[in-house]
């Protein structure tokens, strides 16, 4: 069983999440979060610093860890232009071993991604060793129903029509340094029985409409539903987990697309 997350946030993909991927409303619902739980806070899977940018722009003591060098040097190169020095570590969730304890750990849209159930597992207990007394982990995860193409795979006439065609790629988006990228994906494999799935993605960089570099990447995981993830939560140590739906104080309910886990240590 490799020990290795295996995540397409490389490279042109990497430069591409450091461009474009900027916003979102789980920015603000995270930040509120850091505030009511405590500081210092950790980003777990910080990526190029989509959420902890701003909260280091707010004042807030945060620091963010990666799996992906290529990210976290994205990041750091963000910050430093704005003035900032983040705290960075490149480490996976399953092996978190960080120099302080934190009273908020977050982890936003990458629980899951890029390994098995014993590493996700791992990971839950890291976190939990990682937590002052009383800390608590936040983290969502969208449960499989809502996301209409995964969930058509779950049944067998169309799992048979796998892997996919590429997509088209997507609109070409133009970047700060006048170069153009576009992305283009599709589902290679989905297994209802060990809830797991495996996507693929090409990255294309284009200069003057001339094509001037191409990768193509690989991203598996876990799919997981909202009473597994409260049995791992309790093995892992953590108590008092509440499931709010959609970014909101509301309890989840079957409607949500998004369910968001607070763990308390």
């Amino acid at each position: 069983m490799t020990t290795e997350p295996q995540t397409w946030h490389y490279g042109l993909v990497a430069q591409w999440w450091a461009e474009f991927n900027l916003a979102g409303p789980d920015i603000a619902y995270y930040q509120r979060a850091i505030e009511r739980y405590g500081q210092p806070a950790l980003d777990v899977a910080c990526g190029t610093g989509r959420l902890l940018l701003p909260y280091l722009r707010a004042g807030l003591d945060v620091d963010g860890c990666d799996v992906s060098p290529d990210m976290l040097a994205l990041c750091r190169d963000k910050a430093v232009r704005e003035g900032l020095a983040p705290r960075l570590y490149q480490q996976a969730m399953h092996e978190l071993d960080l120099p302080r304890m934190y009273k908020t750990i977050l982890i936003c849209d990458s629980f899951g991604i890029g390994g098995n159930r014993e590493m996700d597992l791992k990971a839950l207990e890291r976190f939990h060793h990682q937590l002052e007394p009383g800390g608590v982990l936040v983290f969502n995860h969208g449960p499989p129903y809502s996301n209409a193409r995964m969930w058509g795979y779950f049944l067998p006439e169309n799992r048979s029509q796998l892997p996919r065609e590429w997509k088209p790629p997507e609109e070409r988006r133009l970047a700060s340094d006048g170069t153009e990228y576009e992305l283009s994906s599709r589902v290679l494999d989905l297994d209802p029985l060990e809830q797991t799935f495996t996507y693929e993605m090409q990255a294309y960089r284009w200069r003057d409409g001339e094509l001037i570099e191409q990768e193509e990447r690989t991203l598996k995981g876990c799919i997981y539903f909202k009473n597994e993830l409260l049995l791992m939560l309790e093995r892992a140590g953590f108590h008092d987990v509440a499931v709010h739906g959609n970014y909101t104080e509301l309890e989840a309910t079957s409607e949500d697309t998004e369910l968001v886990f607070i763990a308390k240590k």
